[in-house]
């Protein structure tokens, strides 16, 4: 399991989940039920779930397109963590956040799978981190106009590649939102 020390607990993360990133995503009404669930499910658990929310040009602090979707409500307690690159552990203190609460092993969730989605999972598992992707529950544009391939093919691709994804000491593994659980 994680090669993360004194880290037996596990979080759920939601990332960039924002009006702005979901107003054209592959199965927009589907994952955010999923992750809605998911939440649900680890709240009822006492699993911490974290948000994290992206900042940009087009995405500026503040404005509507910044903000989280309105069918997901974080709650006060729950950590939110504000990045500006892809890799939600770049620049911000989201492992500050996740030492804090003995976390080792991450469940994601969100958008966009060949961002920020490919660039935090890679990113916690180099970083020790065990790291479970739901299958269901991220989500990307169609950004075919520029050489990528269907939504569904680049959610479909990174599931497979991540469940077959290997390193000393580190789990990753793919489950689909009524796969998941939270217990190590």
């Amino acid at each position: 399991m994680t090669t993360l020390p004194d880290r037996p607990n596990t979080a759920l993360i939601v990332i960039d989940v924002q009006n702005g990133v979901m107003a054209h995503a592959h199965q927009r009404g589907t994952v955010i039920t999923n992750i809605a669930a998911l939440v649900d499910k680890a709240r009822a658990e006492n699993v911490p779930v974290i948000w994290v929310q992206h900042s940009d040009a087009e995405l500026r602090q503040g404005t509507d397109a910044w903000r989280y979707v309105p069918e997901l409500a974080r709650r006060a307690p729950e950590p939110l963590v504000h990045k500006n690159y892809g890799d939600a552990f770049e620049g911000t203190d989201l492992e500050h956040v996740l030492a804090g609460a003995g976390i080792g092993r991450l469940v994601v969730t969100g958008a966009e799978t060949d961002a920020c989605i490919r660039s935090t999972i890679h990113g916690a598992f180099t970083r020790g981190y065990d790291v479970t992707l739901v299958a269901d529950a991220h989500t990307a544009p169609d950004n075919s106009e520029w050489g990528a391939p269907p939504p569904g093919q680049v959610i479909a691709h990174t599931n497979l590649y991540w469940r077959y994804h290997r390193a000393p000491g580190r789990t990753a593994a793919v489950a689909s939102t009524d796969e998941v659980t939270f217990a190590q």
